[in-house]
């Protein structure tokens, strides 16, 4: 059972610790069928659901699936893929760095989605999968043809003539400009639907939009870390700043990388690199939060999400995905959002991604 709280307050429930919270996939789940139940990312024209589903760890041996890649995960990837589009969350995001080769053992994500995709097609031709993913800013690609360059090796691995939205992963160090006019060229070309940016600061953010006005291209989305232990973006002004513009904000890593879930204790604290973010410290200080969003969880059996943001959780597996499509279609009181975002605000603010800052 997920749980989606306004203002950055997007939190999920372990069904061993919550037994008494209907899982999202029993009797009376609706799947998300209709256009009315879709959102448009910023000025664009892209529609997509009110949740999406993150690829981040789909083929990844450095950061998730405790360095390594093998045939039981890639068939829980698949699963937590078709789950997805079952009950209706059809849009997925990933990188070309996700599940990057140049590390021992992993496997591309967008390769993986591609192989998902065809499959999936193969059984049911008229299935609509909208996938976004990114652009690296790598210190030695330069100028607008390096995202053209690279957007179309992204299209060979995903195995599309084109996709609905292409992100720039990262601001670069130079050569942003030249990164912008390559968003703009993807659209003109027909490769992109949509175009966003991703951990741009607010003030990376207004060059972005303004760079692309000028050709009449709207900047869709800003893409960043955001969730209830982690509301930088409502202190940095990037939240503000894309309510203003009009660019939709997608939050990744909204249920702080399961942290938010229940399913770590100070006792079971997540293996690699995350276990030293989310430390035994860390959690123990984290449990108050969490023993309040379980109570209110029990009060409801949907959750709620917020204008003009779009969270997009991983997902790496069938129960997990099930359970996600959940989180839509509900509020909680004003007292209870406040209530948890105070519970939360007592907890350390975990670590960000440091080009956030740039």
């Amino acid at each position: 059972m997920a749980l989606y709280v306004s203002s950055a307050c997007y939190c999920g429930f372990s069904q061993k610790r919550v037994e008494k919270i209907r899982a999202v996939a029993s009797e009376g789940f609706a799947t998300l069928k209709t256009e009315e139940e879709k959102v448009k990312l910023g000025g664009s024209d892209l529609k997509v659901t009110k949740i999406g589903i993150g690829a981040w760890s789909w083929g990844d041996t450095s950061y998730w699936n405790n360095f390594e890649w093998d045939d039981r995960k890639l068939k829980a990837a698949k699963g937590a893929f078709n789950a997805s589009l079952d009950v209706g969350i059809n849009w997925f995001d990933t990188a070309e760095v996700y599940g990057s080769t140049l590390v021992l053992g992993a496997l591309n994500s967008e390769t993986l989605l591609g192989r998902f995709i065809k499959e999936r097609k193969e059984k049911d031709p008229e299935v609509e999968v909208a996938v976004a993913t990114k652009f690296a800013a790598l210190p030695w690609r330069f100028g607008r043809q390096s995202v053209i360059t690279a957007l179309k090796e992204s299209l060979c691995r995903l195995g599309l003539s084109s996709v609905d939205l292409y992100q720039l992963h990262w601001p670069g160090l130079w050569g942003n400009e030249g990164y912008i006019d390559g968003l703009g060229d993807a659209v003109e070309m027909g490769l992109v639907k949509a175009v966003g940016v991703s951990n741009y600061s607010e003030k990376r953010l207004r060059e972005a939009y303004e760079k692309l006005k000028k050709r009449g291209i709207p900047l869709a989305s800003n893409q960043v870390n955001y969730s209830l232990i982690y509301r930088l973006p409502e202190e940095n002004g990037v939240k503000a700043t894309c309510d203003e513009l009009g660019v939709t904000l997608i939050a990744y890593s909204p249920i702080a990388q399961g942290a938010l879930t229940g399913k770590y204790t100070p006792d079971n604290p997540p293996t690699g690199p995350r276990g030293r973010i989310y430390t035994p410290e860390f959690l123990t200080k984290l449990q108050p939060l969490l023993n309040r969003i379980m109570e209110i969880g029990q009060n409801y059996d949907k959750t709620p999400t917020q204008e003009n943001v779009v969270p997009i959780p991983g997902a790496k597996n069938e129960e997990q995905a099930k359970e996600f499509a959940g989180a839509l279609g509900w509020r909680l009181t004003d007292d209870e959002i406040n209530e948890l975002r105070s519970l939360a605000s007592e907890t350390k603010p975990v670590i960000g991604f440091p080009v956030e800052k740039l």
